[in-house]
């Protein structure tokens, strides 16, 4: 014989509601950790990418501007993502 609990409707709401963040919260996150790696991409290959010379590049993440990746002991990579957020907020449109 199983046990029955009786429960008010009212704490029961509760409960399933706190379930249903539960589970939309664990799916969001497996979601998030199945998404394919940000690319990186070395200092030539960023600079191209956004349009700078490689000494701009290097001065805007000293500045602290855009965030860079240590490769080695000289080299810097650069994330795609943080690269395609930088212009809109940095970079002066070409006349």
């Amino acid at each position: 014989m199983q046990p029955a609990y009786i429960v008010p409707a009212a704490e029961w709401d509760t409960l399933t509601a706190r379930l249903a963040r539960l589970e939309a919260a664990e799916q969001a996150r497996t979601v998030a950790s199945t998404a394919p790696p940000d690319e990186v991409l070395s200092t030539r290959a960023a600079a191209e990418y956004i349009g700078l010379s490689i000494d701009a590049l290097l001065r805007a993440r000293r500045a602290g501007r855009i965030g860079g990746v240590r490769l080695n002991e000289k080299d810097w990579g650069f994330r795609r993502s943080v690269l395609d957020k930088y212009p809109r907020r940095y970079h002066r449109a070409a006349a």
